[in-house]
């Protein structure tokens, strides 16, 4: 346990034999951090609390491998404070009781302590309202860590006394130094044609911590005679498996995605929010029934064939199974995508839903209730109901809303795909409703 409480200082020597490429090039002075400058630099609001060596509690945000850990480090020695490191995963509330117990100790001496919780959001609801107190009153200031979006995993307490800080994916200029400073500590440059530097680069995917680890088996290669091109890099080293838990928020945020581009009528971008959710490993079943749900609430009736693709591609998937069955759910979000879209249905639906609310419990007009005993008969129940199809237009336009509730439009089609055609029936009907009410004024 002693381990736990030490402040996790790297021991210096005088060999870096054996020890990993990203812990030789961890960065020594926050300027050295590579990705954050919306954050580190003079005007960043880190940058600023540095300058004045005032330091409050904050939750850094971000992907992994993109410096929260070095950055909370390096925060503790720009304002002197002692660095206590744990973990969420691994400490529980006999832990913490230690650390704030060291923590008041040192304060008493006038040592502040920075407390770093890596993954912060594995503390349930009451281990994080523990913190609460030792924050207050300045006993340790809190630097939690997470790849988890805050706002669901934190409770509101401990975000009121906490600044988050949202880290950046490392772009392709920041990796790209971080390969420099590899091929300076090497003393050599990387053997790599162009393109598979580049390939490099994506299959960190944004980890710079990853990168460096991919980058020093490179370096440890023997007998390379020639500048490695893609296909004989990606035989030496992985891709990196991609950021994606399928109950948090980066399958919330992809499936978002997905929709907003088929809703924007681009079946490219589509496809490939819908690629990345396969090679995350999604459950096809949550991304059938959402471009379900799709078919029916953007496209709708300008183009009802939609919604039974969207069943048939499903059942072929269940029929196929993958890899093929990807083939007809790419079929899907092609004629999801290119399909007019029309979300007037979902419109009415809501419109009509908020007036049923507000009307209450209206009963139907009598001539649409059914009379089976001579009771309802005598009471006027189906009196004067019109049979449409004995109609010559088969259209008796009769009223159908409650009595006492005007007509109201909730439907409203527009102008494209085959609401075009509905547009003309119903404006048809209306016709017919006016003329047989003798009413020309009675307009919906």
């Amino acid at each position: 346990m002693s381990d736990l409480f030490e402040s996790a200082e790297p021991e210096q020597s005088g060999s870096k034999a054996g020890q990993p490429l990203a812990d030789r090039l961890r960065p020594q002075s926050i300027a050295e951090v590579v990705g954050q400058e919306h954050l580190l630099g003079p005007e960043g609001p880190i940058g600023r609390m540095l300058a004045n060596k005032r330091l409050s509690s904050m939750i850094l945000w971000g992907p992994p491998g993109c410096g929260k850990t070095t950055i909370a480090r390096l925060l503790a020695k720009g304002t002197d404070l002692f660095f206590q490191p744990i973990s969420a995963v691994f400490s529980g509330v006999a832990d913490l009781r230690k650390i704030f117990d060291a923590a008041a100790k040192r304060r008493r001496t006038g040592q502040g302590t920075l407390l770093f919780v890596d993954e912060i959001h594995r503390f349930n609801r009451a281990q994080q309202d523990g913190f609460l107190p030792y924050v207050e009153d300045g006993t340790v200031v809190l630097v939690g860590a997470t790849t988890e979006n805050p706002s669901f995993e934190l409770n509101a307490a401990l975000m009121s006394r906490s600044q988050v800080m949202v880290l950046r994916r490392l772009d392709d200029v920041a990796l790209d130094k971080l390969l420099s400073r590899a091929e300076a500590d090497a003393g050599q440059p990387l053997p790599l044609a162009p393109d598979a530097r580049s390939a490099l680069r994506a299959m960190a995917d944004g980890d710079g911590r990853h990168l460096l680890a991919i980058t020093d088996e490179i370096l440890a290669l023997k007998n390379v005679t020639q500048p490695l091109d893609t296909a004989e890099l990606s035989k030496v080293v992985q891709r990196r498996a991609p950021v994606y838990d399928k109950d948090r928020e980066g399958h919330y945020n992809l499936i978002s995605a997905v929709h907003k581009s088929l809703r924007g009528s681009d079946p490219d971008a589509a496809m490939y929010w819908v690629s990345r959710m396969i090679d995350g490993g999604e459950d096809l079943a949550f991304l059938f029934r959402r471009l379900t749900v799709f078919a029916a609430e953007d496209i709708g009736m300008a183009d009802p064939q939609a919604l039974q693709m969207a069943i048939a591609a499903w059942e072929a998937f269940n029929r196929i199974g993958p890899p093929e069955g990807h083939i007809p759910l790419a079929q899907l979000v092609i004629y999801l995508a290119t399909a007019p879209k029309s979300n007037a249905g979902y419109v009415a639906l809501h419109e009509a839903g908020d007036a049923a609310r507000r009307t209450g419990s209206l009963m139907p007009p009598a001539h649409i209730l059914n009379a089976p005993t001579k009771m309802m008969k005598e009471l006027g129940y189906g009196k004067g109901y019109a049979y449409d199809h004995d109609d010559p237009d088969a259209f008796s336009g009769k009223n159908y809303f409650p009595d006492g509730m005007p007509r109201t439009q909730f439907y409203r089609p527009n102008e494209r795909g085959f609401e075009r055609e509905v547009i003309k029936r119903l404006a048809y009907w209306q016709k017919l409703r006016e003329k047989k009410a003798g009413n020309p004024e009675d307009t919906p």
